[in-house]
Formats: structure tokens, C-alpha cells, sequence
């Protein structure tokens, strides 16, 4: 098993997979993260509100439209979301080109608490980048997942 998921690996081009994401890192990526730091949708514990005041929607549809500008052959998604609770969106690709494996991806859109010690110009929901870093709240914890998982996947489609 682990022969066969070694082969698939070394099939992918370095070379072709670095030209791929360079085309989408700074419109796309850095873009869609920032716009995601944005929106000051912290998690149910630190939000009474959470539930009635739109900010998790709003953070679903524009990850949601950042996802669908990659195009993703096979893509479908799922919203469950029972009343009172959080909301659990799934993102299913079928598998192709002789792909057999499933894989699992997770990610969080909620934020923790923006706490204190922000340093000088920097705040949680104003994403500011600074030589190759992007700081906001929610771009390291787990914000970035969405668009790591599905921007890796369609490099390994194209």
C-alpha cells in the first residue's frame, strides 16, 4: 500500500505544482484570506449572538465563492445544520484519474476570542501583511484551511 501512495506522490510535478499555486497566491489566496480575517465571526462560546446574527453565513458564502473561482471538476457540498447548532459545511470531490483513496481535510470557520497584545498596527479582524506574513485573527487558526485544502487539490487536478 504504502508503494502504490508513494508512486502517486512522485508523479507530481514540483516544478508545474509551484507555477500553479504562484498563479493563484496573491489574487486568490492572500485575497480570500484577508477578506476572511474580515469578518469578526467568533465562536459560539464568545458569541451570545452567534447563531441570529449572520457573521458564520457570511463567512460561509465568501469562502464558499473563493472555493467555486478554483473551478473544481467533481466538487459538490453539503450544509448540515440542526436548529440551535453550528453549522457544519462538507465539501465532497469525487475522485479522478485514477485516484482510489479517500481523503479527509478539516477546517474551521469560527475565530477565537480576539484577546489583547495585538501589537502596534495590527488588530483581529484587519488583516495586515508584513514581508511574507498576513496577520488577522482566524488567517492561522484554521481560517487558512479551505483555502490550502482546495486550492492543493486543484493543483493535483491540473
Amino acid at each position: 500500500m504504502v508503494e502504490a501512495a508513494t508512486a502517486n506522490i512522485s508523479t507530481v510535478n514540483k516544478e508545474a505544482t509551484d507555477a500553479n499555486i504562484e498563479e493563484k497566491w496573491e489574487d486568490w489566496y492572500v485575497k480570500g484570506l484577508s477578506e476572511f480575517i474580515k469578518v469578526p465571526n467568533l465562536s459560539p462560546n464568545y458569541d451570545a449572538d452567534f447563531l441570529t446574527n449572520g457573521r458564520i453565513e457570511e463567512a460561509m458564502v465568501l469562502v464558499d465563492n473563493y472555493i467555486n473561482e478554483l473551478e473544481i471538476e467533481g466538487i459538490s457540498k453539503q450544509v448540515f445544520q440542526p436548529e440551535g447548532s453550528c453549522p457544519l459545511i462538507v465539501y465532497v470531490v469525487e475522485a479522478t484519474q485514477g485516484c482510489t483513496k479517500n481523503v479527509m481535510l478539516y477546517g474551521h470557520l469560527d475565530k477565537q476570542p480576539w484577546m489583547e497584545g495585538w501589537a502596534e498596527g495590527l488588530g483581529p479582524c484587519d488583516p495586515v501583511r508584513r514581508g511574507e506574513y498576513l496577520y488577522g485573527r482566524g488567517g492561522a487558526d484554521d481560517g487558512y484551511s479551505p483555502f490550502s485544502c482546495m486550492l492543493a487539490i486543484k493543483n493535483l487536478q491540473k
